[in-house]
């Protein structure tokens, strides 16, 4: 079987309200106000394409909230949006690896994510197989294409295949694919997942 995580909430917390909270004392700006002005639309899913860089898409974002940053201070904030990574997790993927399970990683994610979780958590590649990133492929969840890429490279079908997610549109995209998809709604239900599937 192919098993496919996605990375935030699945296998590292990711928390946005700790990259406004950084973004609102350096910006001098109410933390509330940039909640409510803070929305993932068309600038986001452009850099998770890889169709704008760092650079424009920070300024496009401060443009959104209106708030004046520095590029390497709206960087600063970004990657706050790192809170730790589920051992758990990364101990199911090294599991099912050791019983010659192909296991990868399918993220939604932007150059300047992947210049900062790598180093910060190695046990996350090292428990993969393969990394599929949205910026490198040119489409993203819940895009069709973007599950189609990765069966054919990992030249399996839908039914060979499982996918965590913690996005409902991400799970009923790969689902109206014909891929066994699991919502993740909390830390739970990984290892639940795999509690009787892992004995």
């Amino acid at each position: 079987m192919l098993y496919i995580f996605d990375l935030g909430n699945v296998i590292v917390d990711i928390d946005f309200n700790r990259v406004l909270g950084v973004w609102s004392d350096l910006g001098r700006v109410p933390l509330a106000l940039l909640q409510s002005r803070f929305q993932m639309g068309k600038n986001f899913e452009q850099h998770e394409r890889g169709e704008i860089s760092d650079e424009q898409f920070a300024a496009n974002l401060c443009a959104e909230l209106d708030i004046a940053l520095g590029f390497e201070q709206f960087t600063a904030g970004w990657q706050a949006v790192f809170v730790g990574v589920r051992p758990e997790v990364i101990n199911i993927m090294t599991r099912l690896r050791e019983q010659g399970e192909r296991v990868v990683i399918l993220s939604n994610t932007n150059r300047l994510h992947c210049k900062y979780w790598p180093s910060q958590y190695p046990e996350v590649q090292q428990a993969a197989d393969k990394l599929y990133l949205s910026q490198d492929m040119g489409v993203r969840k819940p895009e069709p294409q973007i599950y189609q890429k990765v069966l054919a490279e990992e030249g399996v079908t839908a039914g060979q295949a499982v996918f965590f997610d913690d996005n409902l549109a991400n799970i009923e995209a790969a689902r109206a694919l014909g891929i066994t998809s699991v919502h993740v709604t909390d830390a739970g239900v990984v290892p639940g997942y795999f509690a009787s599937r892992l004995a």
